[in-house]
C-alpha cells in the first residue's frame, strides 16, 4: 500500500532527508513502535496492561483485528514515528499510540503520521476516525485540531468505557473531508 504524501524531503541543515510512511512489516518495526511509545507513555503515565498487549504485539492487537501500524523512517532507515490505526467497528478506527521520536520533532512529522492514518482509514472502509489524548499533550492536540478533529464525549462516540488517562476525547468525521484527500 502507497500513501499518498507519505514520502517528503525535508532539509536538516544542508542535507535533503526524505521521509517515508509505510505499514509495519519486521520484528524490527515492531520493537521500535514498542520502544517509541513506551518512552512518552512512561515519561507522562503509568503503562497499563491494556498498553502492553498493543506495544507488544502490534500485530495481534492491531493488525490482525482490522488495523495497522504505520511507521515513519527516515532516510537511513531508523524508525523516527509511529501511529496505530485500530479497528474498533464497522467504518470506526481510533488513531491510538502515536509518537515522533525527540530527535525528529518539530518538522512536520507529527502531521504527517496523523495524514497518513487518516488516509489509510478513509481508504479501508472508515467513516469515523477518534482518539483519546490528555491535555499535558497539548502540541498533539494543537496537530489534531490542525487536521479536523474536533473534541467529543465518550456519549457521542458510543462507547462505554476509554483510557482512564484520556481527559480529552476527539473525532473526525471522514465524510466531512473532500474526496481527493484525506485533508
Amino acid at each position: 500500500m502507497a500513501l499518498a504524501g507519505g514520502e517528503r524531503k525535508r532539509k536538516t541543515g544542508r542535507m535533503h532527508e526524505r521521509t517515508l510512511i509505510r505499514p509495519l512489516h519486521s520484528d524490527q518495526d515492531a520493537a521500535a513502535f514498542d520502544r517509541l511509545n513506551r518512552r512518552w507513555i512512561t515519561e507522562y503515565f503509568t503503562l497499563t496492561p491494556a498498553d502492553e498487549e498493543i506495544l507488544g504485539r502490534p500485530r495481534e492487537s492491531i493488525i490482525a483485528r482490522g488495523g495497522e501500524v504505520l511507521i515513519a523512517t527516515a532516510a537511513d532507515g531508523a524508525v523516527v514515528g509511529v501511529v496505530a490505526v485500530m479497528a474498533t467497528g464497522p467504518g470506526s478506527y481510533e488513531l491510538a499510540k502515536m509518537t515522533v521520536d525527540e530527535t525528529a520533532r518539530g518538522r512536520g512529522l507529527g502531521g504527517q503520521l496523523i495524514q497518513a492514518a487518516i488516509t489509510w482509514a478513509r481508504e479501508n472502509g472508515g467513516d469515523l476516525v477518534f482518539l483519546g489524548t490528555n491535555t499535558k499533550l497539548s502540541a498533539a492536540i494543537r496537530l489534531y485540531e490542525a487536521a479536523g478533529f474536533q473534541r467529543t464525549s465518550i456519549a457521542e462516540l458510543g462507547l462505554e468505557d476509554y483510557y482512564a488517562r484520556a481527559d480529552t476525547l476527539m473525532k473526525l468525521e471522514l465524510a466531512t473531508l473532500p474526496p481527493s484527500s484525506a485533508h
